[in-house]
């Protein structure tokens, strides 16, 4: 096809599309550009059904090095191999935003692959791959009900921002990624620098607005070059079964999905219970039928349609929650300290039967983590959180892995939201890494490693600027998405079956992380003004819990964390302190034992286990680093005589001269009369000539 070219202003600056040029085997592809940074998308689905009961979408982000004219920095591999954690969460922040938009009986393999062909450094590639994905889908001839916008706003000295550079992000008062339709919006990320609630609405409403054009544009490229649909075999029920299922099951789910008071075991057990008799009763109605296979496969698809329906039924009626909480009712909790015996801090988190342990871990500034990626040249992050969910935590035998791209996500989730508390490198030069382990699960995961983490940060004595918590909110629509009810805290079938999952992590005074995805066309700018002033109610009695069991952190590090002792050296020293090929700076760590760390301002950062070691060292880095100064006295070595005067040593390595009339006030013919080599004298800096030469004194030394 002819190459066809587009463009919007987006945010105040141009975004162009290219059509026609690039690719050509996928079902829809576009060449996306905003600013210099642009991103090929590619939309494909297989002609084939896949044995599934799912929906088998996947959506790739791939960052090529060469995008930002770089070599990947590893001395062996040069090669893009596994993608970095960033890549991960762009390529989820787009899958979150068009997975809703699909019809869920498509059994054809879809794959939406973003890939960036050239960055600025100046525009993020996020946004714009995202739309990228939406216009590849819209124009190509896969059944999807799009289109979707995305945009980022923030917040600089009052100003809202829309798509703001990676500098302005910086000074920004939060970072807020908005994508949906029209009408509605269906996926949200933002982290933020303890951000009201008010604040964080009203600039979703802003980013909101911003959906308009960008949805007209791809529409209007849409109806000039957009294929035309293909029908697909979608997965219909046999309504004779299906009301079969539902007259013998709803009894039975009623009296399962109801009992206040059961475990989640005995929970699901119970659900587990009734479907295995739904199943033998549609064997024993159909033991003759030649379809019975597939009637059994059909029948395990409407159990769950139902268990959905019954939830939904009850809560929109009669407010009715499956363990019998009022909708704004959190799950019985629990915090506590200091639970493992060794470590630098711990924490426990309990809500119901989700369980976070997570433990803090300090180290020296040098154990900082090396970033490297398409976006980000070499930097240091001092503070991680890492996230682990093992099988065991929901009752299932798996193999395991390196973390995938949810635990990746939930982990960043938690990381971003807990950020904003931790205290700058000065007040606490301290690298610092949580990890949450989640030992059982039943909802919101994410927002337990939040609580706990505030918690094993207190316990470790780490001035945090105030303790943190999380919570997430679901929501149960009507089939128009009109009539809805807000939920607080969900969990089991309100997770699994709900229509919202908004997790809002914050202090008392404002927010500090969000995310939500959606199963539904999407929610109002209203209702999310609403569920996070709900959501807030329920921090404040979570964080109400967490300051009981730990009012402020503790005034102490824990024992078994090494001390940091800073000081600050004139920059022209480092040199010295470091020496020939870090001789200098190597002989005090072997004889101290000590770990020093230098920041190029001249900040000197001495990390130690032993309190000997700290001050053995601090005395030996004051030495390498001491400015001669008139009038200062020292203890030193006579390192050298001759005829004219002796050389001490009044510091390792520093020799000052004591000229023979400045050895006694007795008339000394010859140094070596009174002097011998090491002999220990009290000197005293007489002056410092022109040339930095400087001049002792014994006989006028201060004793």
């Amino acid at each position: 096809m002819a190459v066809k070219k587009y463009s919007v202003d987006f945010g105040g600056k141009p975004l162009s599309v290219e059509i026609g040029r690039l690719g050509g085997q996928a079902n829809g592809v576009c060449l996306i550009q905003y600013g210099e940074t642009s991103v090929l998308c590619n939309a494909t689905m297989s002609s084939q059904e896949k044995a599934v009961d799912y929906m088998p979408l996947s959506v790739e982000y791939e960052e090529k090095y060469y995008a930002a004219g770089k070599i990947k920095g590893s001395k062996w591999i040069k090669r893009e191999t596994r993608p970095s954690d960033e890549a991960i969460l762009s390529g989820r922040l787009i899958d979150r935003t068009l997975r809703p938009r699909f019809n869920q009986n498509i059994r054809n393999e879809i794959q939406v692959v973003a890939t960036v062909l050239s960055f600025d450094g100046v525009n993020d590639p996020d946004i714009p791959a995202m739309i990228g994905s939406s216009l590849a889908l819209l124009i190509s001839d896969i059944p999807w009900d799009g289109p979707v916008a995305g945009v980022r706003v923030g917040r600089a000295d009052g100003k809202i921002l829309f798509n703001p550079t990676y500098a302005e992000r910086i000074t920004s008062d939060f970072d807020v990624v908005v994508a949906g339709t029209a009408e509605r919006i269906n996926m949200i990320e933002a982290g933020a620098n303890i951000v009201s609630e008010k604040d964080i609405s009203g600039a979703i409403n802003e980013a909101f607005g911003q959906f308009g054009e960008i949805i007209a544009f791809q529409k209007m490229i849409a109806s000039e070059i957009g294929k035309k649909k293909k029908e697909l075999s979608t997965f219909n029920h046999d309504q004779a079964l299906a009301a079969l299922v539902k007259d013998f099951s709803e009894p039975k789910l009623e009296s399962a999905l109801y009992a206040p008071g059961k475990s989640k075991t005995e929970f699901y057990e119970g659900i587990g219970k009734a479907k295995e008799e739904t199943l033998e009763y549609i064997r024993t109605q159909f033991a003759e039928s030649p379809e019975l296979g597939k009637k059994m496969a059909e029948v395990s698809v409407i159990f769950e349609e139902e268990v959905d329906r019954i939830v939904h039924r009850n809560i929109l009626e009669g407010e009715k929650r499956p363990d019998g909480r009022k909708l704004d009712e959190l799950r019985d909790l629990s915090a506590d300290v200091g639970i493992l015996p060794h470590t630098h801090g711990s924490g426990l988190f309990n809500r119901g039967t989700t369980q976070a342990l997570s433990i803090l871990t300090l180290a020296s500034p040098g154990m900082e983590q090396w970033l490297e990626t398409m976006e980000i040249n070499l930097t240091k992050k001092r503070f991680m959180h890492h996230y682990a969910f093992p099988p065991y935590s929901v009752g299932e035998v798996k193999r395991l892995g390196t973390p995938s791209r949810r635990d990746i996500g939930h982990g960043y989730l938690a990381e971003r939201s807990l950020e904003p508390i931790i205290p700058n490198k000065t007040e606490f030069p301290y690298t610092i890494r949580l990890v949450s382990e989640i030992l059982s699960s039943n909802g919101s995961s994410s927002m337990a490693s939040v609580c706990g983490s505030t918690l094993a940060l207190m316990d470790g004595g780490v001035p945090i600027k105030a303790p943190a918590a999380g919570i997430a909110m679901g929501i149960m629509f009507d089939d128009k998405c009109e009539k809805y009810k807000i939920l607080t805290d969900i969990q089991g079938p309100e997770d699994h079956h709900g229509d919202m999952d908004l997790k809002v992590a914050g202090t008392r005074e404002g927010i500090t992380g969000m995310q939500m995805d959606v199963k539904v066309e999407g929610i109002t700018p209203r209702i999310v003004e609403e569920t996070l002033a709900q959501a807030k109610k329920a921090r404040l009695e979570i964080l109400d819990v967490i300051t009981k069991a730990i009012p402020v952190s503790r005034p102490e590090l824990s024992p078994h964390a090494p001390r940091i002792q800073m000081i600050t050296i004139d920059p022209k020293r480092i040199g010295a302190l470091i020496g020939p090929q870090g001789k200098v700076i190597n002989d005090i760590i072997e004889k101290t034992g000590v770990q020093i760390d230098i920041d190029d301002d001249g900040s000197v950062f001495i990390t130690s286990d032993k309190p000997e070691g700290m001050e053995k060292a601090l005395g030996m880095i004051k030495d390498v680093t001491y400015e001669p100064k008139t009038g200062d006295t020292f203890q030193g070595k006579v390192s050298r005589l001759f005829d004219f005067g002796a050389m001490v040593e009044y510091l390792p390595g520093k020799e000052g001269l004591v000229h023979v009339s400045e050895i006694s006030k007795e008339r000394v013919n010859r140094p070596s009369d009174v002097l011998k080599l090491g002999q220990e004298v009290t000197v005293t800096i007489k002056n410092i000539d022109d040339m930095g030469r400087v001049n002792l004194t014994i006989k006028g030394a201060r004793k």
